[in-house]
């Protein structure tokens, strides 16, 4: 414990260092993002002790705020008010990005990997830039919920996984779907890379923890949560974004508004049927692939980094196929894609995340200021499809065969007269071995390493 704790506590520095950072750069006050709307009503209602109505108001993402409703009672020790609040509701999600980095940073550090590949890393996690205007919209639980999704999934992949892990694997993923409702797409990655024996316990432990959380905002009489659950199942949504497949389906007429009334220039207005299919669709794409990975690994696991790769490409499917596309969803994609590529032995940086991320921001956030919404659908359209068909073949590719005719094995010494010594020059060790005389135990390795 020590020793570790020795190890991390540079990386465990900087990632506090970053998350502060963050927080200063972008928790500056909630009068003009989502918070304000959503969830603000809410956790004021909590804070003066109204917890039947903190369950009432609580928006469709009500489940984040029971998780982080404890942190919203801390400013109350030193009579912090709503800015207090704001922060302090952010911390755990903050946390999770610099667990989630010295993590990654770890298992690089124990492959050999080099000090500026963790570096990249490392930022990626506690200061990414789609990470930032998240923050800024208001909606630090998409980071949580990325982390917690791609904790589930180290978790389960551990060599030796004990009823006790399983357990806590499931309740790990339970919070990530109580969180946001999305994280049920990781579901099939992470119990694919169980061993089968262990599944059940997982899925028992990860329904109970989902269920416990979401049960009293189900109940809550007149509840947000519930009646905004009710409207999600809706078909018909006239949420309508260019970052999505279906844009070009939509068509131009009346002046689009946003639902706080602004205006939209440009904006399509998306066809009937594109809300009715969207949200399922993500859900039936989720389980194809979960189902086609089970059929390639039937009756054993699947490796962390398949796991950690299925779970990027769901999770970019889901940016793909959502209706409701903006800029906060791609993020845990992009964390699922960045703990995938810290794990891989290319020897490079993680440079897709780092692209993915740049594009991202490019695409959301610079684009829309210049140029018109089929643009910026076009841009999106032309770096996600192909990097979608990437990441299938490099999930579904077949491992390199094994050499037809192995070559044979050295031949073994007879005697040993000679050794190297650690400075690498030859020590003799014996005179010519007799016939009679038993051979050592000790060789020389054929080769480095084996």
């Amino acid at each position: 414990m020590r020793r570790a704790l020795r190890e991390n506590a540079t990386c465990a520095l900087l990632a506090i260092a970053g998350s502060i950072t963050t927080a200063w750069l972008t928790l500056y006050g909630p009068g003009w993002n989502d918070y304000e709307l959503e969830a603000r009503p809410a956790f004021d209602a909590l804070t003066h002790g109204h917890i039947g109505e903190f369950l009432r108001l609580a928006p469709v993402y009500g489940g984040s705020l029971v998780e982080r409703a404890p942190f919203a009672l801390l400013p109350g020790l030193w009579g912090g008010g709503p800015l207090a609040v704001y922060r302090s509701v952010a911390v755990p999600c903050l946390l999770a990005g610099a667990l989630l980095g010295v993590w990654l940073v770890a298992r690089m550090r124990a492959a050999g990997r080099p000090r500026l590949d963790r570096a990249v890393v490392l930022a990626l996690c506690v200061a990414n830039p789609v990470a930032l205007t998240a923050f800024e919209l208001g909606h630090p639980e998409e980071l949580l919920g990325g982390c917690l999704c791609i904790f589930a999934v180290l978790m389960a992949g551990a060599a030796s996984v004990s009823v006790r892990r399983a357990l806590a694997t499931g309740i790990v993923i339970g919070l990530a779907i109580a969180n946001k409702e999305w994280a049920l797409l990781a579901l099939g990655p992470i119990l694919l890379v169980l061993p089968p024996g262990r599944r059940a316990i997982c899925l028992a432990a990860a329904t109970a923890t989902a269920a416990a959380v979401l049960a009293p905002l189900l109940l809550a009489p007149g509840g947000s949560f519930a009646s905004g659950t009710g409207a999600l199942a809706q078909p018909g949504s006239v949420i309508f974004q260019p970052w999505q497949i279906f844009w070009f389906f939509g068509h131009h007429g009346a002046l689009v508004h946003g639902t706080l009334g602004n205006a939209k220039p440009g904006y399509r207005i998306g066809p009937a049927w594109s809300g009715t299919v969207s949200h399922p669709l993500i859900l039936l794409v989720g389980a194809a692939f979960a189902g086609a990975l089970w059929a390639s690994v039937r009756g054993t696991r699947l490796s962390v980094q398949r796991a950690l790769l299925a779970l990027a490409l769901v999770l970019l499917a889901r940016c793909l196929l959502d209706t409701w596309d903006t800029l906060y969803y791609p993020l845990p994609f992009l964390l699922a894609l960045l703990a995938w590529e810290s794990g891989s032995d290319a020897g490079r940086p993680p440079l897709a995340a780092l692209l993915a991320s740049a594009m991202v921001w490019f695409g959301f956030h610079w684009l829309p200021e210049h140029a018109s919404p089929d643009v910026q659908s076009l841009v999106f359209l032309a770096w996600t499809l192909p990097l979608a068909c990437w990441l299938a073949v490099r999930l579904f590719a077949k491992p390199a065969p094994a050499p037809a005719h192995p070559l044979p094995a050295a031949p073994e010494p007879v005697a040993q007269a000679m050794t190297v010594s650690s400075l690498g020059s030859r020590v003799s060790t014996s005179g010519p071995s007799e016939r009679t005389t038993t051979r050592s135990s000790i060789r020389t390795p054929s080769a480095p390493g084996r």
